[in-house]
């Protein structure tokens, strides 16, 4: 946990940015796998942590910003939890430990809420994401699921976004330690990146040194040659000479901050001709808009400029043609570079996806688009410092959507279909690194992990 100050100060901030009620965040319970006892790796929830910092199950928050006080809701173990788990800290303590001197017995937590709500008192919440926290939220109101809904505020969800947007020096460090627990990830699947091992091999010796040095993965890993796929977490194949394999794959540092990192890799260790040459083209747009991040600038206009540089690069290489700046109006470089430049990261991988993307990646300045490829843009609005973003630019031959828009004569203005046809045993390239904005740009983040192609292949190859 960070000092209970830390958390008294973020409450406090939070009950200055709303007009009055109490905000609940229950913290979430334990899920099982197959029987109640065999447990998932438990994970709190974000906004819990981020306001209470106690990373167990059991435990709920009250923010009562009417009454100007914060409670820790929950109840002191029994002699049957200390025989499976030790001693516990006494919830009087943990209070403390989250700047806070009042508890509530989880028994009496329906009681609280049900009495605010009769005395015509306004309940906010934030939006459920898992199953049993809608049964336990009915429990609390006494209401059916329907019911529920009309409690989650987007008074609540707004506030909560521009805080936990803005990091803070501790909240740096941390990622910064899962940025460092990447590299190790990363460097380690590239010098196993070799012919005749099985990517589940590879996946198994990621996720492994994340658990050695600190925390889980943040996402499940992503490793495969089929990296036109592109959330691929079948890790089955057989690396061959001539595929590129991509990982991208981030740590939780112990506070639970992440990070996520993706390099793309080729088999044994060296480029060929055509592999370094879309290589390059996803290398440049890394880097040109990785320059250009600073306030003041939306992240949508550094998605464009992605666009327009793999556009141009695939036109040097006869794969696209005609006007850039149209090919990227119309969307058609979309077939290649099908996904958003990048997203917030934080407590979440995709920070604070689960109040609802629209309102983390956009705002009354900007709305989402529904073209192709653009609508997936999950951060489009402008940088503010302290924002910690990724730039994951990439290039995908995605045999499907080839044919698909082929047949549908789409684009043929912009697309040579014949050249990509060539490409549809390529797989696809994306290279990620996590940004941090600073009050006049940017700064990467953590230990450089190697990316350009000499880089990968001093790397690959070294004794």
């Amino acid at each position: 946990m960070f000092k209970a100050k830390v958390y008294s100060a973020r409450r406090k901030q939070l009950r200055e940015m709303l007009s009055g009620g109490v905000v609940l965040l229950p913290g979430n319970g334990e899920a099982s796998m197959n029987y109640p006892a065999n447990t998932y790796h438990y994970r709190q929830d974000s906004d819990f942590l981020y306001y209470f910092g106690h990373d167990h199950d059991g435990l709920a928050g009250i923010i009562d910003v009417d009454e100007d006080k914060d409670i820790l809701v929950g109840d002191d173990i029994t002699m049957d939890d200390i025989i499976w788990m030790g001693p516990q800290p006494l919830m009087k303590d943990q209070a403390l430990q989250s700047g806070t001197e009042h508890t509530l017995s989880g028994t009496k937590l329906a009681d609280y809420i049900q009495n605010a709500i009769s005395k015509g008192r306004k309940v906010h919440i934030l939006p459920p994401y898992r199953g049993d926290r809608w049964l336990y939220l009915e429990t609390l109101f006494g209401k059916n699921h329907g019911e529920i809904k009309q409690y989650i505020s987007e008074e609540l969800i707004k506030a909560v976004v521009k805080m936990r947007s803005i990091k803070d020096e501790g909240e740096i460090i941390e990622i910064e330690k899962a940025v460092d627990v990447a590299y190790l990830m990363h460097t380690t699947s590239m010098k196993m990146a070799m012919p005749g091992v099985v990517e589940q091999e590879i996946a198994g010796a990621v996720e492994g040194i994340s658990l050695s040095y600190g925390g889980p993965v943040s996402f499940p890993v992503i490793l495969s040659v089929d990296g036109q796929t592109l959330h691929n977490h079948h890790h089955g194949n057989v690396l061959q000479l001539g595929r590129m394999m991509v990982t991208d794959a981030g740590s939780e540092s112990s506070l639970h901050y992440a990070s996520d990192i993706t390099r793309t890799v080729p088999v044994g260790g060296k480029f060929s001709a055509r592999q370094k040459e879309i290589y390059e083209i996803v290398l440049k747009a890394n880097m040109v808009t990785i320059e250009a991040i600073k306030p003041g600038v939306y992240y949508k206009d550094i998605h464009l400029l992605a666009a327009r540089t793999i556009a141009e690069g695939l036109k040097e290489l006869g794969i696209m043609k005609g006007d850039t700046g149209e090919i990227v109006r119309q969307g058609a470089h979309a077939l290649f570079f099908p996904h958003g430049l990048g997203h917030m990261m934080g407590l979440d991988v995709h920070d604070m996806e689960a109040l609802g993307e629209n309102y983390v990646g956009y705002d009354e300045t900007i709305q989402r688009s529904e073209q192709f490829g653009l609508a997936f843009l999950r951060l489009a609005r402008k940088l503010e410092p302290g924002f910690v973003l990724t730039d994951e630019p990439g290039v995908y031959f995605i045999p499907a959507l080839i044919d698909m828009w082929r047949s549908e004569g789409k684009f043929t203005e912009f697309i040579n279909y014949d050249k990509a046809e060539t490409y549809k045993d390529f797989g696809g390239i994306r290279i990620e690194d996590d940004i941090l904005v600073t009050d006049d740009g940017y700064r990467v983040l953590g230990k450089p992990i190697p990316k350009t192609v000499a880089e990968v292949e001093a790397l690959m190859n070294k004794e």
